[in-house]
């Protein structure tokens, strides 16, 4: 059966209108339920798919409305991505501009914060509904750069009629996710849009690059404020006598005394100043300092027995974990893989071992020691509730696994083989 011309992101030297014929037949036929002259790629018949569950109009798509002049703005405030926008511009504006392309910023919510690039093509995208404040996801468009990258977490071009929605097939959109170095968090995607007809193969590599290299700014801009708490933390923590350190409000540790310094401390979603159980640390006390935190640790307790965990992997791109016992209830975000190592773990509740775990998430049993490297994580954040030799559940916790409704929207990001089983 013929292949596509359409590997991980763009086009061979096939002509671009003999391509967009091909793909408009392939959409056709699956769609239609039919077989297709050609399968799509596995990524975008995977978002048909979804988008065909979730009801979107395959001609027209659906619309929610664009935000409010005052939500942009206080969402565009909200965001690490207005530090990094100088960059992107950049970047990518001149390119896109020359190429009859526009570029466009959104959040993690596929919402266009900015949008810049091309004035008739900006015009264009205006008919189109693609604005300032519109919702690009896949549940409002179907299948397109912008939304698909949000849920699939990687890099992605979209051509003509592999977009799922009949009216924006004469376009072509590269998109890269852009995350929070911080903690992992998805902060949203950058994209280059243009027509169908301006298709190139270098651009989606060109994205990807740019989002690397803005992700890396952040990352300095971190380690920068990090710095200067560590400043501020340091003459401080030089006179207390026992164990206390400083950690920014993402818990990465700035500055500490009369202990190992760990690299970040979980803090609980909501910090408080005052006394408070952290899993990693005991009991401590915490003061607010200026961009983090000061913790005068009081004991080395042992972890309160958990009850109760509930995993909820429902969502398509957030994961919870929510842990209640003797100290309280406590949830924290999961970062894609330790959501995909907790998910086997609820499902084998007997237990993995290492290299059993090493198949589940990358089909080589070999890879034991990444596996453990990213265990030892979980279980400082979760003291008490993962247990080894084999790794699991720890005995006489009662595991709630909350599941999207359908196996196909279960974590759509992974390629973890025990994720594609569960999904089938």
């Amino acid at each position: 059966m013929t292949q596509l011309p359409i590997e991980s992101g763009g086009l061979d030297s096939m002509d671009v209108r003999a391509s967009a014929h091909l793909l408009a037949s392939v959409r056709e036929a699956t769609l239609a339920g039919e077989i297709p002259p050609t399968p799509p790629r596995a990524v975008i018949g995977a978002s048909w798919e979804r988008v065909q569950r979730r009801g979107v109009d395959p001609d027209i798509g659906r619309h929610n409305g664009l935000l409010s002049t005052e939500e942009i703005e206080h969402r565009r405030q909200s965001t690490p991505l207005g530090d990094v926008l100088p960059l992107l511009r950049e970047g990518l504006v001149s390119v896109a501009d020359a190429a009859w392309h526009i570029m466009v910023v959104t959040d993690a919510d596929g919402r266009v914060l900015w949008r810049d690039g091309s004035l008739a093509v900006r015009k264009s995208a205006d008919r189109l509904g693609f604005a300032e404040g519109a919702s690009w996801s896949e549940d409002v468009v179907g299948t397109n750069a912008i939304g698909t990258a949000l849920v699939t977490r990687t890099p992605l071009q979209v051509h003509s009629a592999e977009h799922f929605v009949r009216t924006h097939h004469g376009w072509t959109c590269a998109a890269a996710p852009l995350h929070d170095p911080r903690d992992g968090r998805l902060l949203g995607v950058v994209d280059v849009s243009g027509p169908a007809a301006t298709v190139h193969p270098a651009t989606l590599s060109l994205v990807s690059a740019v989002a690397r290299v803005a992700e890396g700014e952040l990352r300095n801009r971190h380690w920068a404020a990090v710095n200067r708490l560590r400043s501020i933390a340091a003459p401080l923590l030089a006179r207390f006598e026992g164990q206390a350190l400083a950690v920014d409000r993402n818990g990465w540790t700035a500055a500490v005394t009369g202990m190992a310094p760990p690299d970040r401390v979980a803090l609980p979603p909501t910090v408080r100043a005052g006394q408070s159980w952290l899993p990693s640390l005991g009991l401590c006390v915490l003061e607010p300092l200026p961009g983090g935190w000061l913790i005068r640790i009081g004991g080395r307790e042992r972890a309160p027995a958990a009850s109760r965990v509930v995993l909820d992997v429902s969502r398509p791109r957030s994961w919870l974990v929510t842990v209640t016992g003797a100290a309280g209830s406590w949830a924290q975000q999961l970062s894609p893989r330790h959501a995909e190592l907790l998910f086997v773990l609820a499902v084998h509740r007997g237990g993995r071992t290492a290299a059993e775990l090493a198949a589940d998430l990358f089909g080589d049993p070999t890879r034991t020691v990444t596996v453990r490297a990213e265990l030892s994580r979980l279980r400082r954040n979760l003291a008490g509730v993962l247990a080894h030799r084999p790794y699991r559940f720890a005995d006489g916790v009662d595991v709630q696994l909350v599941r999207p409704q359908h196996p196909l929207d279960l974590l759509p990001h992974s390629l973890a083989p025990a994720v594609l089983a569960a999904r089938r």
